[in-house]
Formats: structure tokens, C-alpha cells, sequence
């Protein structure tokens, strides 16, 4: 149930993450105006609440692990938003990324 609960966590963070540096991004670089880009930033300071829901109790491998969730969700959310068509490169390096965040992660470990 952790891990259920930790791989949601991470979705749900990289959602608010990326999702707010895209709102950020819309309203500077497409003009989209200071609504866009508040939600942008409070989108991100969501992020950063979520992250520390997640059950592992260690900073820095909460947040070596989501490196590579953003990575994979970085190029999801272009698909999704921005028309971005991933080439097999993409798409190998977002599954490399994913399975260092399942070694990162959930590996078994004594003590």
C-alpha cells in the first residue's frame, strides 16, 4: 500500500510542478498575463507540500526519485499541452529515468 500511496504522491507532484512551471512559462513567454502566472506559482508551492507527504522519511531521495518522475511527466505533459511528439530517444531515456526512480525508491533495503 506504500508504494501505491508514494506513486501517487509522485503523480500528483509532478502534476503541480509541471503544471505550474507551465502556467508560468504561458504567462511570460505566450503572454498570457499575472493570473497565469499566480496560479503557476501557487501550482508550485504545491509541489513542494506534496512532496513531503511522501512516506520514505530521506529529502534527498524523495527528491533524486522525483527527478526522474519529471523527466517522464516533462515529456507527458508536452504530449498532453503542447503538441510535443516524443522521438525514441525521449521515450527511452523517460524509461530509463522511471526505472532509477523504481531502484531509487522501492528496493529492498535492511536497517
Amino acid at each position: 500500500m506504500d508504494i501505491l500511496r508514494s506513486v501517487a504522491l509522485f503523480v500528483t507532484a509532478a502534476i503541480a510542478e509541471i503544471g505550474g512551471a507551465w502556467l508560468v512559462w504561458q504567462g511570460v513567454r505566450e503572454h498570457k498575463g499575472w493570473v497565469w502566472m499566480g496560479c503557476g506559482i501557487i501550482a508550485l508551492g504545491l509541489y513542494g507540500f506534496v512532496a513531503t507527504l511522501q512516506p520514505d522519511p530521506h529529502f534527498g531521495r524523495i527528491l533524486a526519485a522525483y527527478g526522474g518522475v519529471f523527466v517522464a511527466g516533462s515529456l507527458a505533459w508536452g504530449m498532453g499541452f503542447d503538441r510535443f511528439r516524443p522521438d525514441r530517444y525521449d521515450i527511452a531515456g523517460a524509461v530509463i529515468c522511471l526505472v532509477g526512480v523504481a531502484v531509487i525508491m522501492y528496493s529492498p533495503r535492511t536497517g
